[in-house]
């Protein structure tokens, strides 16, 4: 089992992950990919072998008004193809996940045209990296606009007929924890072969009761075939009350006030008193060795402290 995180590294004070410079700055990929290496050496430091590459890693490259952006693939390509070899070298899993915004489903022509050339990018990304069917660039379905069925349909028929090849093969889809859940996923799964990603504390936010969690997760394990490990995603609810500012009513100033928490918050680190009997149900139930994106806020920091605790576990190899 891989463990790993996503972008951010807390471990290591000064490691960026990507050129995050404003467009007038002339940011460039090959700026990131230098950065990555930095992350790369940190990852091999620490011996964690997942890591998601932030979705800006190539800024503005799609832009359609920004075409002074559009050829950093082709003027970074042997940059990418030595970081990819770095990657490789240190048996390293590698992902994407676009914003929450980059979607296939939209009845925005224009934003499906832009959503499209962001997976297309990311998944070229992967493929001049080298990297295996493993590596992925990871979805949710999207809006519900007002029809949950139309666009379940729009979803199935864009990736159908819409999108290239190059990024069918990477683009995998995730449950999410406002709008469609694994039931919808895997009825997408069934129209365009699309492998499904399990998010565990999603599956607590959408159930319709049908699955538990170990059987909505191997249901979504099975997808994968055999191309590649599954991976899936964890993370556990944040169960403090949350501080907010309102503004008072009387005095028109801004104050805290406490609230409950929310089911869809992350917290810090990941509870392994969950995790652990969960991951062990999954493997008596299908049998199917997977790898887990550790989606805490406290990123490679619990990653650290979860390994720990799968190795005191005893029966869990973390690699």
């Amino acid at each position: 089992m891989r463990l790993g995180f996503a972008v951010k590294v807390l471990g290591k004070e000064g490691i960026k992950s990507s050129d995050a410079r404003r467009w007038q700055n002339s940011p460039h990929l090959k700026f990131s990919i230098e950065y990555a290496h930095i992350v790369f050496d940190y990852l091999e430091a620490t011996g964690i072998t997942m890591y998601r590459l932030p979705s800006d890693f190539a800024p503005y490259l799609t832009h359609p008004d920004l075409p002074q952006f559009h050829n950093q693939l082709e003027e970074a390509h042997d940059e990418l193809v030595e970081l990819g070899k770095h990657a490789q070298k240190l048996n390293l899993r590698l992902s994407f996940h676009p914003s929450q915004y980059i979607l296939l489903n939209s009845p925005n022509e224009k934003l499906t045209e832009g959503s499209i050339r962001e997976f297309v990018a990311a998944s070229t990304m992967l493929d001049i990296m080298g990297c295996g069917s493993e590596a992925v660039v990871v979805t949710h379905v999207g809006g519900v606009y007002g029809d949950r069925d139309g666009s379940i349909a729009r979803f199935i028929k864009h990736y159908n007929e819409r999108l290239p090849e190059v990024a069918k093969k990477r683009l995998v889809l995730e449950n999410d924890d406002k709008s469609y859940g694994v039931a919808d996923t895997l009825r997408i799964h069934k129209s365009t072969g699309v492998r499904l990603i399990f998010d565990h504390q999603h599956h607590s936010c959408i159930n319709n009761g049908e699955m538990t969690h170990e059987e909505a997760c191997c249901a979504s394990l099975k997808t994968w075939g055999t191309n590649g490990r599954p991976k899936i995603h964890f993370s556990s609810p944040r169960i403090e009350n949350r501080t907010i500012m309102r503004r008072d009513k009387e005095t028109g100033k801004r104050k805290a006030s406490e609230c409950a928490p929310l089911m869809s918050q992350h917290a810090d680190m990941v509870d392994s008193d969950v995790f652990v009997p969960f991951a062990r149900s999954v493997r008596e139930l299908c049998g199917i060795e997977f790898d887990v994106m550790c989606e805490a806020k406290s990123k490679d920091l619990a990653v650290l402290q979860l390994r720990e605790d799968l190795q005191k576990a005893g029966d869990f190899v973390v690699e």
